[in-house]
């Protein structure tokens, strides 16, 4: 069932006017997504598991430190398609991914946490992907975008915001599902399996409506 402070947020979004995101709205999502991160930290009896606790060098800490990060800048780009996109379906997109990911981030260092690990490791990022995968020459994960990227993102006006929001997030989305399938081929801990399942599902559907929308502005 949606919060209260989620209806207000949805209600405030979704009027007939199809208002365009204000001040107001914006700090109602900066809350929404406080109260699921409140949601993640209290996440427990339910997702606890007994037996081997994953160490400093599992993959299961390394998917949990590497896609906090890579989670975090899909929330940044997410929060400037709800904040400057044009159409309407766009803006729904950068709400639902900016409060989905960061639930998640609130997750996965809960998780941390629990198994008595730092947020951050000493080994390289990307390191405990099976199949050898690794950030690329400018240290970044699969699909993330570059820092110029995200620039022009910010600094993007009208309809360039849309395309870009279109483009930057699909292929964010494309490495995201590479780095859940890497942790769902090594790990058997029903936390992380349920999650990664979750993800995939979540970022595959997002990446087809994103398409639909890339096909209908040509």
């Amino acid at each position: 069932m949606p919060s209260a402070v989620q209806e207000a947020a949805i209600e405030e979004q979704t009027g007939p006017a199809e208002p365009r995101p204000t001040s107001r709205t914006l700090r109602y999502l900066t809350l929404a997504v406080t109260a699921l991160l409140l949601l993640g930290v209290g996440w427990t009896a339910a997702t606890l598991t007994t037996g081997r606790t994953p160490g400093e060098t599992s993959a299961e800490a390394g998917f949990a430190r590497d896609m906090s990060r890579h989670h975090a800048q899909a929330v940044e780009m997410a929060m400037v398609a709800y904040a400057k996109g044009q159409d309407p379906a766009i803006r729904q997109l950068g709400y639902d991914i900016a409060l989905t990911q960061q639930a998640q981030i609130g997750h996965m260092q809960r998780w941390l946490q629990e198994w008595n690990l730092l947020p951050t490791g000493s080994r390289p990022a990307m390191e405990w992907m099976p199949d050898g995968v690794g950030v690329d020459a400018s240290g970044l994960m699969p699909g993330m975008a570059t820092r110029e990227e995200i620039t022009q993102l910010h600094e993007a006006q009208g309809a360039e915001v849309d395309q870009l929001v279109i483009r930057l997030m699909i292929k964010h989305h494309l490495g995201g599902i590479h780095m859940v399938d890497g942790v769902l081929k090594v790990s058997d801990r029903p936390e992380v399996v349920r999650m990664a399942e979750a993800m995939k599902a979540a970022q595959q559907k997002e990446i087809n409506e994103l398409r639909k929308l890339q096909q209908a502005g040509g």
